[in-house]
C-alpha cells in the first residue's frame, strides 16, 4: 500500500512538464482606430435595464432570457463542457478500487497430480489501482488543459448567446411597434379616403365632377385598403416572431411605448478596437478555442516519448473464507510498464500535423472573429450619424408634404387646382409618414446594433 501512495506521489510531482508551445495571443488583424470617432468608454457596462427603459421591452427580455429554447440549450452544453472537463482532469489523479472476488474449481481426476478429483478454492480482498499513467511529458496534463479550454469557450459562447438574445428580442419587438404604427397610420388614412371618395361620389352623383375623379379616389381607397391589409399580416408574423424568441404567450405585459418614447440610448461610447478583446465574449471564445488547440500540440507531441504507467493491488488471499485475515495472507502486486513508440506507420507524426493545422485554423478563426466584430462597430457608427441626418430629412419631407396637401386641397376649394392635385398630395403624404417611421426604427435598431457589438446586453 505504501508503494502505491509514493507510486501517486511521484506522479504528481513529475507530472508537471508539457512539451505544449508558449500561447501567445495573435496580434489583432484590424487598425487601431475605428474609421468613425467616437468617445472613449465601456458599452458593456450599461445594464440592459437601463439600456432598455420601455417597461414592456424590459418585461420581453427577461421572459427571454429564462424561457428561450435556444438559451437553455446553450446552457446544457456549459453543463456537457463541464462534465467533459471532469472527465478528463480525473486522469490526473490515481483510481483506486475496492476489489473482492472468489472462486472454487473442480479438477478431474486424470488431470491431477494425486489421480483423485481435487475441489479448490481460492478467496481475495484488496484495494487496486488501475492503469496510472505518469505524466513524464505532460500528454494527460495537455489534454486536460484543452478540455478546461473547451469548457471556457463554452461558457464564453453562452455569454455571446445571451447578447444575441437581448438585442433580437429588442429588434423584433421594435419591428412590432413599427408595423403597429404604420397599422394604425394605414387605418385613419383609409378612413379619411373612404370620406373623401363619399364626398367625390356625391359629387360625381350631382354632375360637379368626372368619373376620371371618382375613380382616382377610388384607386386611393382600394391602395391604403391593401397597405392596411399588408400590415396587418406583416404585425402579426412579428407578433410571432417575438413569441418564438420570447418562449412563451405574450400575454400579462405592461403598455408598451411608441417608437419615438422608447428612450433607448443612441450616444454609445465605442472606445478602441482593442477594446473589444475584453468585452466580446464571442471573440474570447474563439481565444479559448485557440488555447485548446496549443495544448493539444502538446499532448501530440508527448506521443513521441515512452508512456509509463502503474498497475498495483494490495490485499488478502486464501482459500477458505474464514483465513482471508488470518497472519500471513497478505497478497500483493506491483507492475510497471513502459510502453515506446517504434513503429506506428506515421501516426504519430500525422496526429502531430493535425493538431498544428487545427491550430493554424483556430488562429485564422479568432483573427475572422476580431475581423467580424471590428466591421460590426464600424458599420453600426457610420450608420450613426446618417440615419440622424435621414431621420431629421424625412421629418422635413412629412412636413412639407402636409403643407403641400393643405395648400393644394385650399387651391381646389377655391377651384384654382384639379382634385388631382389633392389626390397625389395625399398620396404623397401617407409615403412620406410611412417613411419617417421606417427611418426611426432603423436609428432605434442600429443603437441596439452597436451596443450588441460592443458586448453589451448583459450584467
Amino acid at each position: 500500500m505504501t508503494k502505491l501512495i509514493l507510486a501517486a506521489a511521484a506522479a504528481a510531482v513529475l507530472g508537471g512538464c508539457s512539451l505544449a508551445p508558449v500561447y501567445e495571443r495573435p496580434a489583432a488583424p484590424v487598425a487601431s482606430a475605428y474609421p468613425v470617432e467616437s468617445k472613449a468608454g465601456d458599452a458593456s457596462a450599461i445594464a440592459w435595464k437601463s439600456f432598455f427603459p420601455d417597461d414592456r421591452l424590459q418585461a420581453l427580455i427577461a421572459a427571454a432570457l429564462e424561457n428561450n429554447r435556444d438559451l437553455r440549450t446553450a446552457a446544457l452544453r456549459i453543463e456537457e463542457a463541464r462534465a467533459q472537463y471532469n472527465v478528463q482532469s480525473a486522469d490526473l489523479l490515481p483510481s483506486f478500487n475496492a476489489t473482492a472476488g472468489g472462486s472454487r474449481a473442480r479438477t478431474p481426476g486424470a488431470l491431477s497430480i494425486t489421480g483423485s478429483p481435487v475441489i479448490s478454492s481460492s478467496y481475495q480482498v484488496g484495494l487496486s489501482l488501475a492503469s496510472f499513467e505518469l505524466d513524464f511529458f505532460g500528454r494527460v496534463r495537455s489534454l486536460n488543459n484543452a478540455a478546461l479550454a473547451q469548457f471556457l469557450a463554452t461558457e464564453e459562447a453562452s455569454r455571446s448567446a445571451r447578447i444575441s438574445l437581448v438585442s433580437e428580442v429588442a429588434k423584433a419587438y421594435l419591428a412590432e411597434r413599427a408595423f403597429d404604427e404604420q397599422f394604425d397610420l394605414a387605418r385613419k388614412t383609409l378612413e379619411g379616403r373612404e370620406q373623401g371618395y363619399k364626398l367625390a361620389k356625391q359629387r360625381f352623383d350631382v354632375g360637379a365632377s368626372s368619373a376620371l375623379d371618382l375613380q382616382q379616389n377610388d384607386i386611393l381607397v382600394q391602395t391604403a385598403r391593401a397597405a392596411l391589409a399588408t400590415l396587418a399580416r406583416q404585425r402579426a408574423q412579428a407578433v410571432n416572431a417575438l413569441t418564438l424568441l420570447v418562449g412563451r404567450p405574450l400575454g400579462d405585459l405592461p403598455q408598451g411605448r411608441g417608437l419615438s418614447d422608447q428612450g433607448i440610448v443612441t450616444e454609445i461610447p465605442a472606445g478602441l478596437p482593442s477594446d473589444l478583446l475584453a468585452r466580446r465574449p464571442d471573440i474570447r471564445a474563439a481565444e479559448q478555442r485557440l488555447v485548446s488547440a496549443n495544448a493539444n500540440i502538446g499532448a501530440a507531441r508527448a506521443a513521441f516519448f515512452p508512456r509509463i504507467s502503474l498497475t498495483g493491488s494490495i490485499g488478502t488471499a486464501s482459500n477458505a473464507l474464514d483465513g482471508l485475515f488470518e497472519s500471513g495472507s497478505r497478497a500483493w502486486t506491483f507492475a510497471p510498464q513502459l510502453v515506446l513508440p517504434v513503429f506506428d506507420a506515421g501516426r504519430n507524426s500525422a496526429n502531430l500535423s493535425l493538431a498544428e493545422v487545427r491550430k493554424n485554423i483556430a488562429v485564422a478563426d479568432y483573427e475572422k472573429t476580431i475581423q467580424t466584430a471590428f466591421r460590426e462597430v464600424s458599420d453600426a457608427l457610420t450608420a450613426r450619424s446618417a440615419l440622424e441626418e435621414q431621420i431629421a430629412a424625412q421629418q422635413a419631407v412629412q412636413d412639407a408634404q402636409a403643407e403641400r396637401l393643405r395648400l393644394a386641397d385650399l387651391r381646389y376649394q377655391n377651384g384654382v387646382a384639379s382634385s388631382l392635385d389633392v389626390l397625389d398630395a395625399q398620396r404623397e403624404l401617407f409615403t412620406a409618414q410611412q417613411s419617417l417611421i421606417q427611418a426611426r426604427q432603423l436609428r432605434l435598431t442600429n443603437a441596439i446594433d452597436l451596443y450588441r457589438a460592443l458586448g453589451g446586453g448583459i450584467q
